[in-house]
């Protein structure tokens, strides 16, 4: 059974991984509908355009802590022969909250309080996000562990 560092972090691999997460990013934020989907891409489309390639390294330089926290889902998943995807799906709000304890450490450790405050202010709509990002992420992780999607049953 290998893990998800083994499988997702190797020098072959990680790039594809990465380009991977920034496109399930880029179509997490292109579904976005209504006035907050409008400001979501507004402000997307400015760090793009004020930093060509910031994604992407974000994405590299919190990879490996995104993948330390979903490496017991991973485990879990394995242990109870279930495919990731599904897995991870039934149990989204762990997910989000798994993830998202990466930013919540961060914004702890930050000294300046008007980002403290701001973070504090957007983290539950971001665990929203985060959670109607799982079924890609899962996808994502499956792509990798499985070799291939998991067929529906008909």
């Amino acid at each position: 059974m290998s893990t998800l560092t083994e499988i997702l972090l190797v020098p072959g691999t990680r790039p594809k991984v990465i380009a991977d997460c920034v496109r399930l990013i880029e179509e997490e934020v292109d579904a976005k509908g209504g006035l907050s989907g409008i400001a979501i891409k507004g402000a997307f489309m400015v760090v793009k355009a004020v930093k060509p390639g910031f994604i992407n390294e974000a994405v590299d330089h919190m990879l490996d802590d995104f993948v330390r926290r979903l490496e017991p889902f991973h485990t879990e998943a394995q242990q109870k022969n279930e495919p990731i995807g599904p897995f991870l799906n039934a149990r989204a709000p762990a997910v989000a909250d798994a993830l998202l304890a990466i930013s919540d450490e961060r914004a702890a450790r930050a000294k300046n309080q008007t980002v403290k405050k701001a973070y504090e202010k957007l983290r539950p709509s971001g665990k929203k996000h985060v959670e109607t990002a799982v079924p890609r992420l899962g996808r994502l992780i499956a792509k990798y562990t499985s070799g291939a999607p998991p067929v529906a049953a008909v």
